[in-house]
Order: structure tokens, then C-alpha cells, then sequence
């Protein structure tokens, strides 16, 4: 799976914050839900961390702390906007990991990069792939973390497992995907980049 997935990300870049995907809906954004869209995208990244643990790959991921401004409670990457100093979404993702979860940058193979995805508070979010090394213990700063927990990825890839469902949001019928872990409901944008990730790695096996 680890050299499926280098060689599917191999050669990949960031794409510009106004080139996204969504899935669920074919291509580009329709024109009902054109006027949904914010005018101005703020850009963001987070790492999609594969752990190397001995008994396979697993993906890690963090519960936002209650107090936060945005997606708070919700289950997610490690990751935020990019800030003034980041040259670009690979070092804001290594930077807010080791803020969010004592991820070191030197613990983690950067392999490459999926599709941005839009979130409905108009982040414009790029998903960085990397592999981290199985000694990594994740250690949650409590101001932004809650929780840190684990998934395997062959369940995460598994057919079926990831569900396609719709919601209303101003009118307008927006799709969505989730995902029940135990106690942890894996849904909305975290889920949407699995997805796109699903994708990218089914692409690699034709």
C-alpha cells in the first residue's frame, strides 16, 4: 500500500486556493451552488498522517477542541491556515502538526498532495500526504486537540464504509460523506478528502 500510494502522489504539487474538488458532484461547482461559494478563499492545510505502526497503516486524527472558533467538536486533520511566514501548505501542515499533536517535521516523508478541498466557512484546504514514523507518540495541545486517535486505512478505503448522504444548506441540496469510528463520527470535510484520496489511489490501480 505505502508504495501504491507514493507512486499515485508522485509528481504532485498544491494547486491554486480557486482549484478545488468536491466530491459528489460532478466536476465543478454547479451554478446553484455558485453564490455559495466565498469571494474571497482562505487558504489552508492539513496533513493526512499514515502511521507506519507494526501492524499495518493507520491515519491519525484529532477531535478540534470545543472552544474553537471554527469546526469545533468535530473530528479532523491536523492543520489551519496558512500563515504570513509558511512558504507554502507542506510547511503550514508540518507546523500546525507539531502545534496540534508534537508531530516533529523530521518524523514525517512528505509524498505528496490531493485535491483542495472548499469548506462551507470558505477555506480553501490542501491535503498533505506524508508518512510518520511509527515511534511517534501523538502528545495533543488540549487549546486546540481534545483527542488524538487512530484508523486503520484499509478500513477507511474499504468499499461502502465511507457514505454518500445530502444535506439543505441555504436552499441548495450539497452532498456530504461520513463515516461512525466508534464514538467518533468522520464526516464532512475530513471525509471528503479521504474520499478524494480513495479516488486518487483507485486511479493509480487502473
Amino acid at each position: 500500500m505505502k508504495t501504491l500510494i507514493a507512486r499515485c502522489l508522485a509528481g504532485t504539487r498544491p494547486a491554486p486556493p480557486e482549484i478545488y474538488r468536491v466530491p459528489g458532484l460532478p466536476g465543478d461547482l454547479p451554478t446553484a451552488l455558485e453564490r455559495l461559494r466565498p469571494r474571497k478563499l482562505v487558504p489552508a492545510a492539513v496533513l493526512l498522517p499514515i502511521i507506519d505502526r507494526p501492524a499495518g497503516l493507520t491515519v491519525l486524527f484529532t477531535v478540534r477542541a470545543p472552544g474553537l472558533r471554527h469546526h469545533a467538536g468535530q473530528v479532523s486533520f491536523p492543520g489551519g491556515r496558512l500563515d504570513p511566514g509558511d512558504p507554502g501548505p507542506r510547511e503550514a501542515a508540518l507546523r500546525e502538526s507539531a502545534e496540534e499533536v508534537g508531530l516533529a517535521a523530521a518524523l514525517v516523508e512528505v509524498v505528496g498532495y490531493l485535491p483542495n478541498y472548499l469548506t462551507i466557512t470558505g477555506f480553501s484546504v490542501t491535503p498533505v500526504v506524508g508518512f510518520v514514523r511509527p515511534e511517534f507518540d501523538p502528545a495533543p495541545d488540549i487549546t486546540e486537540v481534545s483527542e488524538a486517535f487512530e484508523v486503520p486505512l484499509d478500513i477507511l478505503l474499504a468499499p461502502g464504509n465511507m457514505q454518500l448522504r445530502h444535506k439543505r444548506f441555504m436552499g441548495v441540496r450539497l452532498p456530504y460523506y461520513e463515516m461512525p469510528w466508534g464514538e467518533h463520527r468522520i464526516w464532512g470535510a475530513t471525509a471528503a478528502m479521504l474520499v478524494n484520496f480513495r479516488d486518487t489511489l483507485r486511479g493509480g490501480q487502473a
